[in-house]
């Protein structure tokens, strides 16, 4: 969008004198300069300001208006409250465009001036997209993204008008759709969907009816001039037909205001240099322009909260390409994707990506083997019988439609009209209707509708799909899921507890739900295929994947796993040498791509099946990793790029290949050498009001919170989180049930261990829900002065780095990344009650003061001890900790964490034990080292106390830039940098 310039003050060129005119930048000598050339006429129109008294509509029918109209072509007219732009028709006569209204009269117009903050959120957005579209009118047309950028903007008007008005004409349509693709438009964010689902709608399809009206008359004489209400009539799909002719109803349109946005739209697309356009448009992947961008600058927070992300052209090119090949290497069908038994679905296609490039693989084969007139003929039929999409989006339904048709148009085979040629895409739940219904089938509001459905399911039971590929979609919809796709992981997660002991499943996000439909349908249905998915790259290696990942090894024979990488929390978007490593999804359009690192999964189930599974890994960094993984295509030894994975029992199935020591899988883990499993740190989630730097302010706190006499409005004016409602916690119902259970106790008051070197103080209750997770049995085991060991249950960083730590305090859950579990080396058995099967949930009876400790040590580590002749760890605290501590000090040695890594991050570390009691109580000195550089509450000789060794002595020491003594008590050590808002440094 070439930028404009207003200017002021225009002289008579006949036609009388303007206030304003906007310029384009290439009318300006020079950047700096503050007029035009000489002579310049404004190239985006001219501007007539009049009071707020006058009526626009008035102003722009007057002579005055035609006069510059007929002069300058463009004029936007306004009194400040209503912007009217005026042109000029094809015969050449004055004629209003576009407007914008601030308010419906003086009146109200002052009225909302009176409250600028508000009118600016209110309005702001719409009426800078207006000016916009105001400068850029006159400007040419032909750039696909500009095109984009226009529907986009129309489309937010029209979703601001759809949002403030009612819209029961379209009720049969909502409760349709629902029915159909089994969702429920619920609450506010239910109605923001399907109003901004409606918008999309209408603009996809009115953009699809012009482009084949366009193309339609492309070698034509003269110019058709397009008119949104033929929409229905050029779109071919039935179900589309008529989604679009129930939302076109004229009376709701103009009940909304929805009609002269439209026909704003329709004259600019009328605007549009077809030849310009549509060069660009066929050649730059139009999706590129006319989806994610566009729903990106028409709806930003359903964008991300639906996960729509455009697969970049070399990803999808790469796995079309990889699943080509595996069908003529492992399941020998000679022709790949061209075979006429090989019937493909993308079972969440969105724009259609992946099906326009299997297509033109299909005609790329076709024509190597000498293909003749009939090519085209054969992909068409490819499209429409055997190459299948699901899309339960209406949206992105009508752009896959839009893209295969115009790819058979550009092939030579277009859709007939006669006949109802369609291809094969369809509006509907992938996750739903793969069984016949129990009951009778049932009826949905429209006719089409059914038929789309059916046409749906006949693909689902009958078709025997042999590919299924795609990306699936990160994000479900918040609406009600059916029961039949809520079941669809159940069977990941049989024996998470049981046999692998993980309690917390993460099995949530969507594309597991679609992997475990692809393995079904692949693997139950069909027998042999190939699924190939790129995605979240979590269940390579996270323990709740652990069934999962043993179910693709029983069911599948090969599969190989590029990991794209390129994950926010657990690299930091970082290659391991500390190089940028962007999202594979970052693209030209959309920069900063996804938060969650990714991998492309590829599976094949061949016909006969092998005896071991053969799982290949291998890794890419950096910037550059799309354009390896086309290059590595036409390397030869492909499989040799490869690591063989070796996923066992022992290291949970894992795909990832594992860089440990040979004995690593012997060792014991940390959970293995105590009698009680370890417990989590304390969750406050109360925004820091249990826990503080100043131990007086949080007593002060404390006192006021449990004093009856404090009122709650008293409390909520000290605006603490106690008083702020959040999940799991009324806030003045704890209020209420702390006043009847307890009363301050300053023994409450304890020191904090927050962050590693973070100590602070807080104020410990049992009862919930205070604490959002009070963990009464670390509070109980805190009480002795013990001292614990701390380590994470597996890696979540990539490099993580230590994985362990030592406290004597009470500590956060979050003390460590991946959540801190505390071991206790002492335990208070009298305090607990173990029922069988629950030792790791263990109740605390009343406290003995009489009770002994003992060392938390297991049967298996009480033997080892014992074979090295170390007896009493009971009563000898020195004995008791020495296998803790020796843990410490392996979990901080480079060598070790390093030999281990991938070993340690699919699990708790596992500990080698010395062989002789020498060894062990060396290592355990070396620990008791690490731990007390580690423990906030003890001086160290030599560190901060004592003469500071010479290594010491430059860590940590404060300087003034200007090297001169600062004062504690004055501005010298105030923080005065203000981050995190505008205007300071």
């Amino acid at each position: 969008k070439p930028k404009v310039r207003c200017f002021l003050g225009l002289k008579n060129r006949g036609a009388g004198m303007p206030d304003g005119g906007l310029f384009t930048a290439e009318q300006f000598e020079k950047v700096s300069d503050l007029e035009p050339l000489r002579g310049q006429v404004p190239a985006r129109g001219v501007i007539e300001v009049k009071s707020p008294q006058e009526d626009v509509s008035k102003t722009a029918r007057s002579d005055q208006a035609e006069r510059y109209a007929r002069r300058y072509r463009l004029v936007l007219v306004t009194n400040y409250r209503d912007f009217l732009l005026i042109g000029m028709d094809a015969a050449g006569k004055p004629t209003m465009l576009e407007a914008f209204h601030f308010a419906g009269d003086e009146e109200q117009f002052w009225l909302a001036a009176s409250h600028p903050r508000r009118t600016a959120d209110d309005l702001g957005p719409r009426f800078v997209d207006y000016i916009k579209r105001v400068m850029l009118h006159a400007a040419p047309l032909g750039d696909p993204k500009d095109v984009a950028w226009f529907l986009a903007s129309y489309a937010r008007d029209a979703k601001v008008r759809t949002e403030k008005g009612e819209m029961p004409a379209v009720a049969n349509v909502r409760s349709a759709l629902e029915d159909a693709l089994g969702l429920k438009f619920q609450g506010p964010k239910g109605e923001h969907f399907f109003r901004s689902s409606l918008v999309q709608t209408l603009f996809y399809g009115i953009f699809s009816a012009w482009v084949l009206c366009s193309k339609q008359h492309r070698n034509t004489k003269g110019r058709a001039i397009f008119d949104w209400r033929t929409t229905a009539h050029h779109l071919r799909v039935p179900v589309l037909r008529k989604l679009f002719h129930e939302l076109a109803e004229p009376g709701q349109l103009d009940q909304l205001r929805l009609s002269e946005v439209l026909d704003w739209t329709a004259s600019t697309l009328n605007r549009v240099v077809p030849s310009e356009f549509f060069s660009r448009f066929e050649e730059e992947h139009a999706v590129q322009y006319f989806y994610e961008p566009f729903l990106e600058a028409f709806d930003p927070e359903l964008r991300k909260e639906l996960g729509v992300w455009y697969t970049p052209r070399e990803i999808v090119q790469y796995m079309v390409a990889r699943v080509d090949t595996v069908l003529r290497t492992e399941l020998g069908l000679k022709d790949g994707l061209a075979d006429k038994r090989v019937y493909v679905l993308d079972p969440c296609c969105g724009t259609g990506a992946y099906l326009v490039e299997v297509l033109k693989r299909i005609a790329e084969t076709l024509k190597a083997k000498g293909g003749d007139a009939l090519v085209a003929s054969d992909v068409k039929e490819a499209a429409m019988k055997r190459v299948f999409g699901f899309e339960i989006l209406p949206a992105p339904f009508v752009v896959s439609h839009l893209q295969l048709g115009l790819l058979l148009q550009n092939l030579g085979a277009p859709l007939a009209d006669e006949g109802h040629e369609r291809i094969g895409v369809y509006l509907t739940n992938a996750l739903t209707g793969w069984e016949p219904p129990k009951g009778p089938k049932e009826h949905l509001g429209f006719p089409e509708l059914e038929e789309e459905r059916d046409a749906a399911e006949h693909v689902k039971r009958d078709t025997p799909i042999l590919v299924i590929l795609g990306n699936p979609p990160y994000n479900a919809f918040a609406g009600v899921s059916p029961a039949e796709e809520q079941g669809l992981v159940e069977p990941y997660k049989e024996g998470l507890i049981k046999q692998w002991g993980i309690k917390k499943f993460n099995l949530d996000d969507l594309y597991v739900r679609f992997f475990r439909l692809a393995e079904r349908r692949i693997a139950e249905k069909t027998g042999k295929g190939v699924i190939c998915f790129i995605s979240n790259f979590s269940y390579l290696g996270d323990p709740s994947f652990v069934v999962m990942r043993k179910r693709f090894l029983q069911e599948f024979d090969k599969l190989w796993f590029d990991c794209m990488n390129g994950d926010s929390r657990e690299t930091g978007k970082l290659t391991p040498d500390g190089k940028p490593d962007p999202s594979v999804f970052s693209t030209e359009y959309n920069r900063e791509g996804i938060r969650v690192g990714t991998t492309i999964g590829l599976i094949v189930r061949t016909e006969e099946r092998a005896k071991e599974p053969v799982v290949r890994f291998r890794h890419f960094w950096g910037v550059n990793k799309k354009l390896e993984l086309l290059d590595g295509l036409r390397k030869r030894g492909f499989d040799n790029l490869y690591r063989i994975s070796h996923a066992s029992d022992s290291n949970r199935f894992s795909f990832r290949p594992s860089v440990t020591t040979h004995a690593y899988g012997a060792w014991p883990k940390l959970t293995e050498l105590c009698s009680i499993a370890p417990m989590n740190g304390l969750m406050e989630k109360r925004g820091g009001a249990l826990i503080e730097m100043d131990r007086r302010a949080l007593e002060e706190r404390m006192r006021l919170y449990f004093s009856a006499k404090v009122s709650w409005e008293e409390l909520v004016a000290l605006k603490t989180g106690l008083t702020e409602d959040a999940a799991r916690f009324d806030a003045r119902k704890t209020r209420d049930k702390i006043l009847r259970q307890e009363s301050f106790n300053k023994d409450r008051i304890r020191r904090y261990a927050l962050r590693p070197f973070e100590a602070r103080w807080c104020y410990y209750s049992p009862v919930r829900p205070l604490w959002n997770e009070p963990r009464p049995i670390l509070w109980q085991q805190s009480l002795r002065g013990n001292s614990f060991l701390m380590c994470r249950p597996a890696g979540v960083a990539s490099p993580e780095g230590v994985p362990l730590s030592f406290t004597r305090l009470l500590g956060d859950n979050d003390y460590l990344r991946g959540h801190a579990y505390y071991f206790p080396v002492l335990l208070v058995p009298e305090h607990m009650k173990v029922k069988k099967g629950q030792e790791h949930q263990l109740q605390f009876e009343a406290t003995s003061v009489e009770a002994k400790p003992m060392a938390n040590l297991s049967a298996a580590a009480r033997g080892y001890l014992t074979k090295l002749s170390i007896r009493n760890p009971d009563t000898n605290i020195e004995n008791a900790s020495l296998i803790w501590m020796h843990a410490l000090a392996i979990g901080y040695s480079p060598a070790y964490l390093k030999e281990n890594a991938d070993g340690m991050r699919q699990d708790w570390p596992r500990i080698p034990l010395p062989k002789s009691a020498e060894m062990l109580e060396r290592s355990a000195a070396l620990g008791r080292k690490i731990a007390s550089l580690l423990d906030t509450e003890n001086d160290v000789r030599g560190v901060t106390s004592g003469t500071i060794t010479p290594e010491m002595k430059h860590i940590a020491v404060i300087e003034s830039v200007e090297r001169k003594q600062l004062r504690e008590r004055s501005e010298d050590l105030a923080l005065t940098a203000g981050w995190g808002h505008a205007g300071k440094d």
